[in-house]
């Protein structure tokens, strides 16, 4: 996705420095605790999809599986 987006060091440099000027020093750690709770946050809303999927999926099954019974 990135790929050639940062193709040197100083490309790294100068936009860290912008965003340290747009948002001040005293906002960096605020902005990293956000970003942090953020991804747990979709992390934790993926697996929850992903076992209600797979919940959705196994009753299925079984009801595939009595079906072919009856």
């Amino acid at each position: 996705m990135f790929a050639g987006f940062f193709d040197s060091p100083t490309e790294v440099i100068i936009i860290l420095v912008v965003i340290l000027v747009l948002f001040g020093g005293a906002q960096l750690p605020k902005l990293a605790k956000n970003l942090g709770k953020a991804q747990k946050e979709f992390k934790d809303g993926l697996s929850e999809g992903q076992k209600a999927d797979q919940a959705k999926a196994a009753e299925a099954a079984e009801q595939a599986a009595d079906e072919a019974k009856s």
